[in-house]
């Protein structure tokens, strides 16, 4: 059986090349259960349309696996249509929130075959098998896919790893690595620790899923309880980075790397205790730091090698704030930002525009709370998400049509762009104060954006392509 994996591009254009952490997963898994395939690495050489052609025209494939976020779901009905015409009986399976969140579409509306649901570090080995050895795919928890008669069929859910220390570590060796290397240095926010290109940095995940439920945000791990790798797990990777490819720099991405003040100061036991020496990033909540004395916390993370943290505002009215089930206020958020002045730490933030209560006074009011609190926002428009609150909000209203979601679902891409309008602002004044009020932001901190640049990319953090904030949830 030969099996192909294909990591996509989201965004073609960009410098900033992020190791697909999901997919790294899942392909160790094939290659511990000795599964061999090859590697479609579209997003790290940033194939042309042609190369592909070229790739697809030149072998055959039993398997094809591929997977992004629900964002790009017209990208993976591209690609699976490009793999039916080259390989009109070969298996198509398609893995994380694209197919997640919406798997009856996916199979209905694209030539995929089978999709995955939830984890699929296990459920990924155990559909292999079935398929190599001919059983019945009911068997398999976790999956749906298409049946004889042209139906849909979606086997239960399967349980969430509890243990998340049982999931081996990466395999580094099947990625090329001095690609993520130079593109995650691409990525980082100013000021850098070192010189830029001094820096070899990589994305680590330490967690699975979110303490919150954001009523604006979908992932896989949305509906089942938050799991943290115990830290002595995650430094062991870290070392073996360290030792085989010289790193210095990583990049915490999870939806949430610190939940509560007790897994800091685990965190801070643990790099103490491990003599591990690097510069890091990662995402907490909004208001975990809100004591004058937690000053002392964040003395001793960037002592031990912090140089920034994200954690999202998303908005400074009480009102959004409820509707987007943030559990956190404004001054919440200011006294966490002033004590990250404090203790030296660069700190930045997200914002979402475009709840059914923004108005003009409410994007005002919270570009006022970043000026004031001197944080360079990541700013986008509310896009809905399938499986999340918001979505249901708008094909509830009839601005999603509950009839042709994929005419809304073949639109979906980056936040920078105004998908969809749920307030009652004209879309042309929303997006005139919006903009107007980020380049003021812009103009008051020095961040150094041309005009052009403002109106085409509504995103305020250096440099462009930075870490996105939108996981500090």
């Amino acid at each position: 059986m030969k099996i192909l994996l294909i990591n996509v591009a989201l965004r073609p254009k960009s410098t900033v090349k992020f190791l697909p952490l999901g997919l790294a997963y899942i392909a160790t898994a094939l290659k511990n259960a000795n599964f061999s395939f090859d590697l479609l690495d579209i997003d790290a050489y940033r194939y042309s349309d042609e190369e592909i052609h070229a790739f697809l025209s030149k072998n055959h494939y039993d398997v094809i696996l591929m997977g992004c976020i629900v964002t790009g779901y017209r990208i993976i009905k591209e690609y699976a249509r490009i793999i039916r015409k080259y390989y009109p009986d070969s298996t198509i399976i398609v893995g994380n929130s694209v197919a997640d969140s919406i798997p009856d579409i996916l199979l209905s509306k694209t030539e995929t075959d089978i999709v995955i649901i939830g984890e699929g570090d296990v459920t990924i080995v155990e559909l292999l098998e079935s398929l190599e050895n001919g059983k019945d795919l009911a068997g398999v928890q976790g999956i749906a896919f298409k049946t004889w008669n042209s139906g849909i069929h979606r086997t239960p859910d399967r349980p969430p790893i509890k243990d998340l220390s049982r999931i081996p570590f990466i395999d580094y060796s099947i990625w090329d690595m001095e690609i993520y290397i130079e593109g995650y240095r691409n990525g980082l926010n100013e000021p850098t620790p070192l010189p830029r290109s001094k820096i070899r940095g990589i994305a680590v995940n330490t967690a699975r899923g979110c303490v919150n439920r954001c009523t604006f945000c979908y992932h896989v791990f949305r509906n089942v309880p938050y799991r943290h790798r115990p830290w002595k797990h995650v430094l062991g990777e870290i070392r073996y980075l360290i030792e085989n490819y010289q790193m210095n720099y990583i990049g915490f991405h999870d939806e949430l790397t610190f939940s509560s003040k007790h897994s800091v100061k685990e965190f801070i036991e643990a790099m103490k205790e491990s003599g591990l020496h690097f510069f890091w990033t990662a995402d907490s909540r909004g208001n975990l730091f809100t004591r004058e004395e937690d000053l002392e916390l964040l003395l001793a993370l960037k002592e031990i090698g912090c140089v920034g943290m994200g954690y999202s505002l998303e908005s400074s009215n009480h009102e959004i704030l409820t509707a987007m089930n943030k559990h956190m206020t404004p001054e919440q958020f200011t006294t966490q930002t002033s004590l990250f002045i404090k203790a030296g730490i660069p700190a930045w933030t997200s914002l979402v525009f475009g709840f059914p209560q923004e108005t003009p006074e409410t994007i005002k009011n919270t570009i006022d709370c970043c000026i004031q609190n001197k944080i360079y926002p990541s700013a986008g428009y509310l896009l809905p998400f399938p499986g999340s609150e918001m979505y249901q909000y708008a094909m509830d209203r009839g601005i999603i049509d509950k009839d042709d979601e994929e005419a809304y679902l073949l639109k979906l891409g980056d936040r920078q762009d105004l998908r969809v309008n749920l307030t009652s602002m004209p879309d042309l004044l929303f997006q005139k104060v919006l903009t107007d009020e980020l380049q003021r932001c812009n103009e008051t901190l020095n961040i150094g954006l041309s005009e052009q640049e403002l109106t085409k990319t509504q995103y305020y953090r250096v440099p462009e392509g930075g870490q996105s904030a939108d996981k500090a949830r």
